[in-house]
């Protein structure tokens, strides 16, 4: 009976620890392919059909999300079509590399390979650094590359009930003007995830979406400030950021801040809980009156209502 006992102690033990060791496992790395278009064409940058002669990656504004693992290996290629007019590149912040070699120019009908590891967690710009390059950021080359901690969610990074990427840029309708562009001259616009008042039926005519959660859930926002020469002041009216990782990094936390100043081209998350007990609504602002004003405003709906598929998945950025 008490061997009996001890074998069944023995084993409860060995599975206690098993599940313990494999809970701290860090995340294995992998190599993740990558592979994406430069796409010259026209856009739309409101929600009124506005055409815009875009310069993109993939064919939006802004490029697709990358999102990889602390530790994985990116096998990246960028292609630049033969139906192009310009060069291009790719300059990933998340890469360590050769400026020289993996970031240098791909005419049109070529393409580049190269590889890096993500060893830092966080939230990235990704851009094109073609000479004039303030030029080609304008014009739409940028997106955003999320590396996941390899620890996964923790007590001070807890796992989100939805997530969503806001990427800010400023509009230059006259964007064959380079140097213009370089001196922020002629920026009558910002644009959220490609368009003004995208997600805000208040002050966009012919908006019709907003971003949607439910009452009480933590809800993970991942921004990038892909303007040319403007910081966005990130602020949630009604709100207050619960959390800010700076860079995204769950190491550089912030808590109970009002605003929090973007630097161009810095990328950082954002935690917020709205009140679990009615429905209310927030908005996600660039505090620069100027930037609100021209666009830079997205509202959040929370409701029992929320379609259960936004801020998940592949619905973390609402085209």
């Amino acid at each position: 009976m008490r061997k009996n006992w001890m074998n069944a102690t023995n084993k409860t033990l060995l599975l206690f620890f098993a599940a313990v060791l494999f809970a701290a496992t860090p995340a294995m790395a992998k190599t993740v392919k990558v592979d994406i278009h430069c796409v010259e064409k026209d856009v739309e940058i409101d929600n009124k059909g506005t055409k815009f002669p875009a310069w993109t990656f993939g064919g939006t504004l802004p490029g697709p999300v990358v999102r990889v693992t602390e530790g994985d290996l990116v096998d990246f290629t960028l292609v630049n079509d033969e139906a192009n007019g310009h060069s291009h590149s790719m300059d990933f912040h998340a890469a360590k590399v050769d400026v020289l070699e993996e970031f240098d120019v791909v005419k049109p009908g070529s393409k580049k390979n190269y590889k890096f590891e993500a060893k830092y967690p966080g939230v990235f710009m990704y851009h094109c650094g073609a000479n004039n390059m303030a030029q080609h950021i304008a014009k739409g080359m940028y997106g955003i590359i999320i590396v996941d901690p390899k620890e996964g969610f923790t007590k001070n990074y807890p796992k989100p009930d939805r997530e969503y990427v806001l990427v800010q840029s400023q509009y230059f309708p006259d964007s064959g003007d380079a140097m213009a562009i370089v001196d922020n001259v002629g920026s009558t616009g910002s644009l959220i995830n490609g368009k003004i008042f995208h997600y805000d039926p208040l002050h966009g005519a012919g908006s019709a979406r907003t971003l949607e959660s439910k009452p009480g859930e933590l809800v993970r926002i991942f921004f990038v400030n892909a303007n040319v020469n403007e910081a966005a002041a990130f602020h949630p009216i009604g709100n207050v950021w619960a959390r800010v990782y700076q860079n995204g990094n769950p190491k550089n936390v912030l808590y109970g801040m009002q605003t929090y100043n973007v630097a161009v081209s810095e990328a950082d998350t954002f935690d917020i809980y709205s009140p679990a007990d009615r429905v209310t609504h927030n908005a996600y602002v660039d505090h620069n009156m100027k930037a609100a004003h021209h666009g830079a405003i997205t509202i959040m709906t929370n409701s029992d209502e929320a379609d259960p598929k936004m801020g998940k998945g592949d619905n973390i950025l609402p085209r």
